[in-house]
């Protein structure tokens, strides 16, 4: 297959150059339907242009959106990190029930109480074992 290191050279050239336009063709694609300036027959235009006439509608789109992709990508990373925030941030706060010590376990006993779960005699013993478990204070 490979004659001589020229040959192979080259072939390794034409590789990384067909691995390159096709990672940019995923760049284009990726901000193409990313982006909320265009409509549906916008996008359809510009994936109809992309699929038959490849390289010369990938230079086009970079010349005409490229930069809006910079922008469109950065502000979709700030969407992302927003709503990892509010997970962390979500999943880190503990629930009243989960608070510390004797004042958690009895915020909830007297939830379980208000919502008409136990009655007021089952309230009293969970509220005296929560305060007899609790250290003793001095």
């Amino acid at each position: 297959m490979f004659d001589n290191n020229g040959s192979f050279l080259l072939a390794t050239l034409e590789f990384f150059i067909f691995l390159a336009w096709f990672m940019c063709l995923f760049w284009i694609f990726g901000d193409l339907f990313r982006s909320k300036d265009l409509g549906g027959l916008g996008k359809t235009l510009w994936t109809l242009f992309l699929i038959f006439l490849p390289v010369i509608a990938m230079l086009v789109y970079l010349i005409a959106r490229g930069n809006g992709m910079t922008e469109r990508s950065m502000q979709a990373a700030v969407e992302s990190q927003k709503r990892q925030e509010a997970y962390i941030r979500q999943v880190a706060t503990p629930a009243p029930a989960q608070a510390s010590g004797a004042a958690g376990e009895i915020a909830a006993a007297k939830e379980l109480l208000d919502a008409g779960t136990i009655s007021a005699a089952e309230f009293e013993q969970l509220k005296s074992n929560a305060l007899r478990k609790s250290p003793a204070t001095a």
